[in-house]
């Protein structure tokens, strides 16, 4: 708040108008203005400053009084040190849902400047501030109310960790002194969230809540990156603190440390990866979180070694790299005989290292930021590496020296080339089966070929988001990335319902809000920041579910996401392609029986027609979620359907959901397919994927699960 005397023009009113009382009304200061006469020229001043006084009373910042200057001491609630702590550290947008008391925190932030972004649930806002962390390299920020709040964003949490991306959650909590007492939505989150976060903590008072928002925002970043939570009580949020002189003033963080290698243990790597008959590299999306494309680039160069992305790992080196083995996934991972891990892990997606997926006498290099991972499954803790992506590979290139991989009389390289050949070749003709109803396949390359008409992989300007168990696995063969952190998926949780949660924070990193420009880069320097990225979301009609109300969210911020719902009226697979037959099956469900069908009877295929538990509706009309708010819907059935839509979706400028009617695919028992083993199992018609081949998930007897 200001303390205003009668002002008119002078020297030092001059400088008050233009200069102080602007920009400490802008962080709402307390100030005191001295009086001040006219003197000479200049009532242009005069009439700013009364607009200046005008709005800050309006604003109930300013109270002007007569007499002469007095200095007055600040004071401020909790809600604006919480505010201003988050504005000293850089933070531009909080993304969440208010609610009593943590309205007031997302107030103060509006007050200063910071974006907030409301969500319809919790968990879509705490998947969007966890993908934010991982596309911009800082910490996103989520603030949500305690208990059932708290509760909601335990996914997002969930996801922040198994992925390592940099989380802060902010919650608001019951008054101090009704703990115990059964307070509204009383819960204690602290012991809760301990097991699922880097630090959790309570802000005790106003004076502390700086530096425990510094602490809890610098632990999520540094280091392994993960999530971090702070609980402010009611108390510490309305609270006044009568002197605010002592409090620390905060700046944005310095960039992470990026700890080197031991040299010893690096050249002992780089003496090993010299003896390699089929070496690989696996490309994870830590290396695109540690924005490492240059240093990786330049040491596949010089040492020819194929490499092998992650499903987010996509982008780190271009897919159209000559030495990218993903479309010959399978051959590569039976074959290679030394593998380098770049910021992987040998996880479910890596099958463990284990065999038969992988040679079983493969030996894994692993070169990662965080020290518990290292040596994990297959991997040698005698042959780990501890330390940073983008200073570890100099190091180790500069030991390899002048060396590069030569297959000699082996016949690796060729094999892997002989695979890719078979396997896109496969793809290319289901692509090209255009009956009714459509394909996976043919659905999905039609987006493809339409979408890089518009715009190349080499421009680099779109971000493709994608889930749900067919359409995730197969339309990342289908989609062809140039730069890292393009491609979001449900990541190493194989989580359903981010969708929108990360389309909405993509959409915010690279485009910004308003007149506030984007935090996120991508690409060369030519990119960067040069052109407005498209994001468009590749979703399954039953993963687009958990979080389709977000749409609403994406319209209100005037975000013209383009999102593509693959629609087979099922989990994995659909029961029919007809809607009578469809209604025959819920009528089977919805009648009563006489009699319960026998144990023997149970077990005969058919002996209980029905819906069954992967069922979802028949052609849901999931476009007009768009027009209700005020976007295009489109409803897509033949080829030149779905090329029209994508057209027009892109062009639009609003919110965009094109309804793409699929076939139901086959029924059969489910299983992950990269637990699979035999020939079946090891098919594959465009690489890249977490398990078996495109083949099996389409007919719904693979693929990754919708919750795992």
């Amino acid at each position: 708040m200001a303390i205003a005397t009668d002002i008119q023009y002078n020297k030092v009113g001059k400088a008050i108008f233009e200069d102080f009382l602007p920009q400490a009304l802008a962080k709402g200061s307390y100030v005191a203005v001295p009086d001040a006469h006219v003197i000479g020229k200049g009532l242009e001043h005069v009439q700013a400053g009364l607009d200046y006084l005008k709005a800050g009373v309006a604003a109930q910042k300013v109270v002007v009084t007569t007499g002469s200057y007095a200095p007055v001491m600040a004071s401020l609630t909790g809600a604006q040190v919480i505010a201003r702590s988050l504005r000293g550290l850089g933070i531009t947008v909080v993304f969440g849902i208010v609610g009593i008391p943590v309205v007031e925190i997302a107030e103060e932030a509006i007050n200063l400047g910071i974006q907030f972004i409301g969500f319809r649930n919790e968990q879509a806002a705490a998947y969007a501030a966890s993908v934010y962390g991982y596309l911009t390299g800082r910490p996103g920020v989520c603030l949500v109310v305690g208990g059932p709040g708290v509760l909601h964003a335990l996914p997002g949490v969930a996801n922040s960790s198994v992925n390592t991306f940099p989380l802060l959650l902010l919650a608001g909590s019951a008054e101090t002194q009704l703990i115990a007492k059964g307070a509204f939505q009383e819960l204690d989150a602290i012991s809760f969230l301990t097991p699922h976060t880097k630090q959790s903590l309570r802000s005790p008072s106003l004076d502390a809540i700086p530096d425990a928002v510094h602490n809890a925002y610098r632990t999520a970043c540094y280091g392994r990156p993960g999530p971090s939570f702070i609980d402010f009580p009611a108390d510490v949020i309305q609270g006044t603190l009568t002197s605010s002189n002592d409090l620390p003033q905060l700046s944005p963080l310095a960039s992470a440390p990026t700890p080197s290698a031991d040299e010893t243990r690096v050249f002992k790597v780089a003496q090993l990866l010299k003896t390699a008959r089929s070496p690989l590299i696996v490309l994870g999306k830590g290396a695109a979180y540690a924005r490492a494309s240059d240093c990786i680039g330049s040491f596949v160069s010089q040492t020819q070694i194929p490499f092998l992305p992650t499903p987010m790992g996509k982008g780190v080196l271009p897919d159209s790299h000559p030495l990218n083995a993903a479309s010959a996934r399978s051959t590569a991972l039976k074959e290679a005989d030394i593998v380098l891990l770049l910021g992987a892990r040998l996880n479910w997606i890596l099958h463990f290292g284990a065999p038969p997926k992988w040679n079983p006498d493969a030996k894994f290099i692993q070169i990662d930021i965080d020290p518990a991972t290292l040596g994990s499954n297959a991997a040698d803790p005698a042959l780990a590496i501890h330390g940073d992506l983008s200073t570890v590979i100099p190091q180790l290139q500069s030991h390899l020296s002048t060396w590069s991989y030569t297959p000699g009389t082996f016949p690796y390289l060729s094999h892997i080339q002989n695979a890719k050949d078979r396997n896109l070749a496969a793809a290319a003709k289901k692509a090209s089966i255009t009956t009714l109803p459509l394909s996976y396949s043919a659905a999905l390359s039609a987006i493809e070929r339409t979408l890089h008409a518009l715009s190349t992989p080499e421009d680099g300007n779109i971000v493709y988001v994608s889930e749900g168990a067919n359409t995730m696995d197969i339309s990342r063969s289908i989609f062809p990335v140039s730069y890292p952190r393009l491609r979001l998926d449900a990541g190493t949780h194989a989580t359903m319902g981010v969708g929108m949660g990360y389309a909405i924070a993509a959409h915010i990193a690279y485009n910004g809000l308003g007149s506030q420009p984007g935090e996120a880069q991508v690409g060369p320097s030519g990119l960067q920041g040069a052109r407005k990225k498209k994001i468009v979301c590749l979703e399954g009609d039953s993963a687009f579910g958990f979080s389709a109300m977000e749409v609403e969210t994406m319209a209100r911020y005037g975000m013209d996401v383009l999102i593509f719902v693959i629609n087979n009226g099922g989990v994995y697979h659909g029961d029919a392609d007809s809607r009578a037959r469809w209604e025959e099956l819920q009528q089977c469900t919805l009648s009563p029986r006489s009699t319960p069908p026998s144990p023997s009877a149970e077990a005969t295929a058919g002996a209980n027609p029905g819906l069954r538990s992967t069922s979802l509706s028949f052609g849901t009309a999931y476009q007009n979620l768009a027009t209700m708010v005020g976007g295009l819907g489109i409803e897509a059935r033949t080829i030149a359907e779905v090329e029209r839509a994508t057209r027009e979706g892109w062009a639009c400028g609003r919110v965009c959901v094109v309804n793409v009617l699929v076939g139901k695919g086959e029924g059969g028992k489910l299983a992950f397919g990269w637990q699979q083993a035999g020939p079946s199992a090891r098919k594959t018609t465009g690489g890249g994927g977490n398990g078996g081949g495109k083949e099996r998930r389409e007919k719904g007897k693979g693929g990754r699960g919708a919750k795992l």
